[in-house]
């Protein structure tokens, strides 16, 4: 038997719901006086997020607002080992049916009490196919995800609940998988997991705004778009991690090297991204408040395999041969990032340096030789990327140039996209042309890179059999151990085909102002409730 477990807090679960306040309300009893007022508060440097519903983004901007707002059922700590959270225990006998004990005396920002209901509520609308929410494809392994969101075209679903969700009581769970999922327990620290208030449902698009969660953080006030989002401390909170400060201001910057420049003038307090061509000027100004961080964050580069022009695997083969990646990282920043020949980052179990071999070392006459053979491309070739940080131009532009040198390719432009319209643009399949496709690890599992990026419902349009009988088989091992081989054997496919480019592995550099201290960032989180102000 599988056990993850931890012991029951002293409180018992409220017996009936409070009244329900409008969306983003609290219970009146919240801490602090917002960012203003003489509160113990501090700032981070946020980008715009692009939905604040848990189960509607991936984006690493969304997810540092739903950390502060959202306890999880299960953490992951520093060591990459699941911790309980808003679970008191996940258990299984067989790896296909889960047990979840919810922690006793837990309540949404509200005074709504958090159920195993408040979690098959939200999970059961991220399922549900037709509300078209990103983390969606999360649900696949659930039985009965079929039956929401069928394949037939203008197909309607019969049903808006999955049957593998059962609600046993009102501190208990039960979970069906269609087949069994060792990753099972260290899935559910992702935020797309998280639970969702009864007064979401009256308006999600209200909701989407002034989302209402179960964390040490609570909204205080509007989301004041491509401006800040402001939080204040959540006094009835009864989870593990009370927030040690009054409130938090994010503060929403267009680029990083902006919100550095902020960082620097004392006008932000924590950053969690220095650009890495500062990287050594901010260690030399902030000493021990420089904090580097290993990542699991990656950069790729996606190809429309969809669009004909880029179904040939050679030709994506030689783009990635034509790219010097440890010149593009030396060049944007400052060599601080770590050139990949592997679709998983070094911190996920069964990394390996060199899964891509030759594919992704910088051989010009190789490439080109591959390029000709596969018979070029002729046309405008079409690059694609965010507006969120200059380097991504940056380093696109450096792409660019290379292709132009090193294959020939003679019309290349650039389409830069909004930040907040960016995933959508790559969930509609609306690019022409190969674009940055960035993964920020949800959990450290080869099956988060693999399954998510490569598998069913790709952004790349690639499609393989061999790929997900193996993705299949791995999450089906009796053990993490037992499924590495297969997650590699499956890489190993994703690498031979190439429908996506993996370039560099982040490593990321926080910094923070002398205002604040206890600031602990890990691959994982930036930890906001232990975050203390001066």
């Amino acid at each position: 038997m599988t056990v993850l477990n931890t012991a029951r807090g002293a409180a018992v679960l409220l017996a009936a719901a409070l009244a329900l306040s409008a969306c983003g309300g609290s219970d009146g009893k919240s801490g602090g006086q917002g960012a203003q007022g003489g509160a113990k508060a501090f700032s981070v440097a946020l980008n715009e997020p692009d939905h604040l519903t848990p189960g509607n983004t991936s984006s690493s901007y969304s997810i540092t607002v739903l950390q502060a707002l959202f306890d999880t059922l299960v953490v992951i700590d520093p060591t990459g080992k699941p911790q309980m959270r808003a679970a008191e225990s996940v258990t299984t006998k067989d790896q296909k049916t889960w047990t979840i004990k919810i922690r006793a005396g837990q309540k949404f920002h509200n005074g709504e009490p958090v159920t195993a209901e408040s979690f098959a509520d939200a999970w059961n609308a991220t399922a549900y196919g037709p509300n078209a929410w990103t983390n969606n494809y999360y649900f696949t392994e659930f039985e009965g995800y079929d039956a929401l969101n069928p394949e037939e075209e203008g197909a309607k679903p019969s049903t808006d609940k999955l049957t593998g969700l059962k609600v046993v009581d009102p501190a208990t769970l039960e979970v069906r998988l269609k087949e069994p999922f060792s990753q099972f327990p260290i899935t559910l620290a992702y935020t797309g997991f998280a639970p969702m208030p009864k007064a979401a449902f009256q308006d999600l698009k209200a909701y989407d705004q002034a989302p209402v969660g179960n964390g040490p953080f609570a909204l205080d006030g509007a989301w004041e778009h491509n401006k800040q989002i402001k939080l204040k401390r959540f006094a009835g909170y009864a989870g593990p991690r009370p927030a040690k400060s009054d409130a938090v201001q994010l503060k929403i910057y267009a680029s990083r090297d902006t919100a550095y420049t902020d960082l620097r003038a004392g006008n932000v307090d924590l950053l969690q991204t220095i650009p890495p061509a500062s990287a050594g000027e901010a260690k030399k100004l902030l000493g021990d408040r420089f904090v580097p961080t290993a990542s699991g964050t990656m950069d790729y580069l996606g190809f429309p395999v969809f669009d004909k022009r880029f179904q040939n695997a050679d030709l994506r083969k030689a783009f990635s041969m034509a790219i010097d990646r440890q010149a593009i990282v030396d060049a944007v920043y400052d060599g601080a990032f770590k050139p990949m020949a592997s679709l998983v980052a070094p911190l996920v179990p069964g990394y390996r340096e060199n899964a891509c071999g030759e594919t992704c070392v910088f051989d010009k006459a190789k490439a080109k030789a591959l390029y000709d053979a596969a018979g070029g491309f002729s046309g405008t070739l079409n690059l694609y990327f965010s507006n969120a940080d200059p380097s991504y131009e940056q380093w696109m532009q450096a792409v660019a140039n290379q292709l132009k040198e090193n294959l020939g390719v003679a019309d290349v432009r650039f389409r830069k996209i909004p930040a907040a319209d960016y995933l959508s643009t790559l969930r509609e399949k609306k690019e022409d042309g190969p674009y940055r496709n960035n993964w920020v690890m949800d959990y450290p599992s080869p099956q988060n890179y693999l399954q998510n990026m490569w598998g069913d419902g790709n952004r790349m349009g690639w499609d393989s059999k061999e790929f997900r009988d193996l993705i299949g088989k791995a999450n089906a091992a009796p053990s993490m151990e037992a499924s590495i081989p297969l997650y590699q054997q499956a890489e190993d496919i994703a690498l031979r085909e190439m429908p996506m480019i993996p370039l560099w592995n982040w490593q990321d550099q926080a910094g923070y102002s002398s205002k604040i201290s206890d600031v602990h960032i890990d691959a994982y989180s930036p930890n906001l409730d232990t975050i203390t102000v001066k």
